[in-house]
């Protein structure tokens, strides 16, 4: 021992001599197998090796086939993982800069013993070696050297076809990684091997993630044979691609056949190999298909046809160089294509795959002209206009390529779809009783939000919403007998607005900003309007309505967030002093025309900015005495949180008086939030409000500037859930410990998960209990959690297993109309109903399949769009 702790230093050494350095490794060489050595020994042994390729390269190089065949021997039969990870970092240097020519039989039966890799750890894993190691360091030495190729391929093939699933990944992953090592000239003369085998995994797969695999290994194999040939000179394929097009095309002759999925996967992998392959493999399928989709005699097989279309048309756009200055794959063949895609747009059974394959032909540059351009949104229109109903149905689909064609050419969207959906908004707010006139009118709206993203889109967006906004609200109370649906209609505007520019935001556009003046002013005019003709008017008013005043402040606040830091601080000033002195005029500019010396006192009491305390104090002395409703509260609870917040170190004093005094006098006299759970007339309220604070504020966030600790909620968390735990455990007083449930379901709904991960085990059941409580928004909380913590679980380590049974039934009972009036509870139920056979074993989940598809048998019928899509994704989990 101490022998070899004395070389492992000595070898170290730069002016360690050739001459030591033959006699140290021929020495270790013969003695090693001889001497029965522990496997610490042995370790020290190859650390001494390892340090000698690399401080010594040149003297082991010298030594010849004599290192090779002793190194050979010395490694012959190990089986430590750690020495196997130091032999095959040597392995690859020697394969790498050593002359192998003479002893590559030698090699190959020393390290191929290995592959592919089925090491399994024991308890006591010295050095927490893991397989996937072992695979990695394996991998970089087999792919270490060309001269491998004619004998490591047959060994890839033979194993292929008898090893299990985590083998298999392996081997097509180093078939992949090894075949542009070993050259065009082998993967030539294995290609028709190769790619009967590498087919069988595509065609009859074992699971997805092999199946892909085997896909990435083809496109190898296809790129290695032919990325070589100069592409100016290619004018036909010859060899394994030409063969392999008419196998899987031959296929495609029945495109409604299990096989041809497989068949068109492969196809559109060839399109990413070289670009002669590319070329070669359009023309022979676009073509095959269109002819095949205009057929008479095979039009049940239509609806498959036009699928694979647009998976290829998404292939050879994927496949475009993007610098633009290759070949569009597709151009030859547009106009069948898009006559073909277009047909499919007037029969309904077609219209998805048409969609699919329309939105594809869009994204690829250069293909279409902005004349084909408009003739798509003309054909897509025709259902808008013709077949309201259908385009229901689909209008995801519709809404998404139009968006996708005003992104190149707003203009044919702007000209052509925009009118017709405008026009079929009423001027007037449907009555109540009209359910179907008010339901499309939101519909159309929210067809507008999700389609007017884009600049030039947007900006009539506004035009047009402000204006029936500002018509809307100029006719009086005494005009109309019920004033909500005229509210109803307003609020819809005013969201719809709010939610496209927060999607605005999301995309990073530019043009937010310029609506400070196009749209913020004039929301500002209607509203500052409407208070002044309001004084003296006892009559409810549309625009006192807080869902109103809320989504306006949605606008504001979005356009604000988007402007520079000076024109921010000037804006922020305005309103300060219309807060203040309640001169609205610079802020409010539009329809309404308010006179210069009119005032509007928004407080009514005296508020001095520069004194900040004083401000603050006198805000909250309002929010208890003067506020009229929760609105008026809660806007001027965020006023002041937002001033405390950015100014909390001038605020010390202030803030001791909140905590102390302001808190015992005017809000609980003694008591705090964990104390009010055993109050029934208060307890769910203040239990949601320790849930709720963790979480995301729409206010409180970087975008607005505040100032945010970034392990606010891992602290919160840490301090809070282990005493909420204990509460929702404690059975002694009933009324407490459903409280501390509530409080425990919104704490974990808000947190992130990293915070109660390690609490999961013990959290999971008092989940499941959550789901009983009468609240939709806490059994969606508890929902949502569950489906948080779903993430990374896997069959063998799920930690609902053993409740899958109570889960299962909460799931159907929550996602039923008849049971859950929540839509958005049903959501999330069915989404979790789609998750479970993802973590739980097939067996443990078995029993409950049968009842599983007879329940989500019935929400395919939900009145919800959004609940059924969700329904036959989950269908679709338990029927596979």
């Amino acid at each position: 021992m101490s022998t070899l702790q004395g070389l492992q230093s000595l070898v170290k050494f730069p002016t360690f001599g050739a001459a030591e350095t033959t006699t140290i490794i021929e020495s270790l060489f013969r003695h090693v197998k001889t001497k029965a050595l522990t496997q610490n020994h042995r370790f020290k042994v190859f650390t001494i090796v390892d340090t000698l390729m690399a401080n010594h390269r040149e003297v082991l190089k010298a030594m010849g086939v004599k290192f090779l065949d002793g190194y050979a021997k010395f490694c012959d039969g190990e089986k430590d993982p750690r020495n196997l990870v130091l032999i095959f970092a040597i392995d690859r240097v020697i394969l790498i800069e050593f002359d192998i020519s003479e002893r590559v039989q030698t090699l190959y039966d020393v390290i191929f013993c290995y592959f592919p890799i089925t090491f399994r750890p024991p308890p006591n894993n010295p050095g927490g070696i893991t397989a996937d190691d072992l695979r990695v360091s394996l991998r970089a030495v087999v792919s270490a050297t060309p001269l491998f190729g004619t004998l490591a391929i047959p060994h890839y093939l033979e194993n292929l076809v008898a090893v299990g699933r985590p083998a298999k990944k392996d081997i097509l992953e180093t078939i992949a990684v090894c075949l542009p090592v070993y050259g065009s000239q082998v993967a030539r003369s294995f290609a028709r091997k190769l790619w009967n085998s590498l087919k069988l995994e595509v065609f009859q797969p074992v699971d997805p993630i092999t199946e892909e695999l085997a896909v990435k290994a083809i496109q190898v194999l296809i790129k290695t044979i032919y990325s070589s040939e100069k592409e100016e000179s290619q004018t036909d394929v010859q060899g394994l691609a030409k063969d392999a097009c008419e196998e899987c095309i031959t296929i495609l002759r029945e495109p409604e056949k299990s096989q041809a999925r497989p068949a068109a996967r492969i196809l559109c992998s060839f399109m990413t190999t070289t670009a002669s392959v590319s070329k070669y493999t359009v023309s022979q399928a676009v073509p095959h298909l269109t002819k095949l989709f205009i057929n008479p005699d095979e039009v049940t097989s239509r609806p498959a046809t036009l699928v694979l279309l647009a998976q290829f048309i998404e292939a050879a756009r994927d496949s475009m160089s993007s610098d633009l200055t290759g070949d569009v794959p597709l151009l030859p063949y547009k106009d069948d294509v898009l006559g073909a895609l277009s047909g499919g747009l007037k029969a309904h059974n077609l219209r998805i795959a048409s969609l699919t394959g329309l939105k594809g032909m869009v994204t690829t540059e250069r293909l279409l002209t902005d004349q084909e351009l408009g003739f798509i949104v003309h054909s897509v229109n025709e259902i808008i206009q013709d077949h309201p109903d259908q385009f229901d149905d689909i209008s995801d689909g519709i809404l998404e390529l139009l968006s996708t064609i005003s992104e190149v050419c707003p203009r044919q969207v702007v000209e052509q779809t925009l009118p017709i959906l405008f026009s079929s908004l009423p001027d007037s707010a449907p009555p109540r009783e009209a359910a179907s006139e008010r339901a499309q009118t939101w519909k159309t709206l929210s067809y507008l939000q999700t389609l007017c993203t884009e600049p030039e889109l947007f900006e009539v967006l506004v035009i047009r919403l402000t204006t029936k906004l500002e018509f809307l609200c100029s006719r009086s109370s005494s005009e109309e007998a019920d004033p909500e649906p005229t509210a109803g209609y307003a609020h819809a505007i005013l969201k719809t607005l709010a939610n496209t520019l927060s999607t605005k935001l999301t995309k990073n556009h530019t043009d937010v900003a310029k609506y400070l003046d196009r749209l913020v002013v004039r929301i500002f005019n209607i509203f500052v309007y409407a208070a002044f003709t309001a004084e003296g008017d006892k009559r409810p008013m549309i625009l006192s309505d807080h869902r109103l005043l809320e989504a306006a402040a949605l606008c504001t606040t979005s356009v604000v967030r988007s402007l520079p830091t000076a024109r921010q601080q000037s804006y922020l000033q305005a309103v300060m002093s219309a807060l203040t002195n309640g001169v609205v005029q610079p802020i409010s500019e539009g329809y309404f025309k308010i006179p210069p010396e009119a005032r509007l006192a928004i407080f009514g009491v005296n508020l001095n900015v520069p004194n900040l305390v004083q401000f603050l104090e006198g805000t909250l002395g309002w929010i208890l005495n003067g506020a009229e409703n929760d609105l008026q509260r809660n806007s001027a609870v965020h006023l002041v949180s937002v001033l405390v917040n950015r100014k909390a170190e001038e605020l010390s004093g202030f803030l001791d008086g909140l905590a102390t005094t302001y808190w015992s006098q005017e809000i609980l006299n003694t008591e705090k939030l964990l104390d009010l759970f055993s109050d029934t007339s208060i307890n769910w309220d203040a239990a949601k409000g320790v849930g709720l604070i963790p979480g995301h504020d729409s206010i409180l966030t970087k975008q607005n500037h505040a100032v945010v600790k970034i392990l606010y909620a891992q602290k919160y968390v840490a301090a809070i859930l282990p005493q909420t735990i204990a509460g929702s455990v404690d059975g002694s007083e009933p009324t407490k410990q459903v409280a501390y449930l509530v409080a425990l379901s919104g704490m974990i709904k808000s947190a992130p998960k990293a915070t109660y991960m390690a609490e999961l085990p013990s959290l999971i059941p008092l989940l499941i209990r959550g789901l009983d409580l009468p609240d939709p928004d806490i059994r969606r909380n508890v929902i949502e959690t569950l489906l948080a913590a779903a993430e990374g679980e896997t069959p063998e380590k799920s930690l609902v297993a053993e409740h899958a049974s109570t889960l299962v039934n909460a799931m159907l009972k929550n996602c039923l109309v008849e049971e859950m009036p929540s839509s958005n509870v049903r959501i999330s139920a069915l989404r979790y109903l789609a998750v479970l056979p993802r973590i739980v074993r097939y067996d443990v989940l078995h029993p409950y399949k049968a009842q599983v598809i007879k329940d989500l048998g019935k929400t395919l019928d939900d009145p919800k769009r959004a609940v059924r899509k969700e329904a036959v994704e989950a269908r679709f989990k338990y029927n596979g």
